[in-house]
């Protein structure tokens, strides 16, 4: 399985707008589309970055998917005022507990590391973080996707509310910490957003 993400640094007072276009213009759009099986939408409401992920049975429906989201990718960036940043991954791990409520958030880790641990790691997370994550305040679903040829991943971890992701925050930095520091894994940046959009079929792979 496969996802496309669109980064967009957009401008705050449009987010709301944005979030809009995404719910009524492109999730009907895509989930017509043969191979569809997934579209999520980030938001930070203060910064007014939002990232917009779709997910795909296999690489032959990302591929002719590509044309087809152009046109909406474009008025989705000018809808949120900003530049978008398009990049694809691989769905390595994703595992739920239950489908997210209303108010539910994520925290989003990236990370770099050696492109031949890769396969090794998101392995081991399956294994061995998933089952911690679980025990979480508020623990709702976890997802990486990784990119083979960089060595990058960016796992999105989300829970029932924001007070909950909060309530969790020191254990989910001591796990971080340990995996990565086992992994040899380099974090990049660390993130929180608000989970606006979540329309997904991608199965378990836990």
């Amino acid at each position: 399985m496969y996802a496309r993400s669109t980064t967009i640094a957009g401008n705050p007072e449009q987010v709301e707008r944005g979030i809009v276009y995404i719910r009524t213009r492109v999730l009907p759009a895509v989930m017509g589309m043969d191979g569809f099986i997934g579209l999520s939408m980030l938001a930070d409401r203060q910064s007014g970055r939002c990232i917009i992920t779709s997910a795909w049975e296999d690489t032959a429906a990302l591929r002719r998917s590509a044309p087809q989201v152009k046109a909406m990718r474009a008025r989705a960036s000018d809808i949120l005022g900003g530049p978008a940043v398009v990049e694809e991954w691989s769905i390595a791990v994703l595992h739920r507990r239950h489908p997210a409520p209303e108010n539910a958030c994520a925290r989003v880790t990236w990370t770099r590391g050696d492109p031949e641990r890769l396969d090794r790691m998101t392995d081991a997370f399956g294994i061995s973080m998933v089952p911690r994550l679980e025990e979480l305040p508020g623990f709702c679903s976890v997802s990486v996707l990784v990119d083979p040829e960089g060595g990058r991943a960016t796992t999105a971890v989300t829970y029932d509310s924001r007070d909950e992701m909060q309530a969790a925050l020191d254990r989910a930095t001591d796990l971080r910490e340990e995996f990565t520091a086992l992994m040899g894994a380099e974090v990049v940046e660390v993130a929180t957003f608000d989970l606006v959009v979540a329309e997904l079929r991608v199965p378990e792979t836990v």
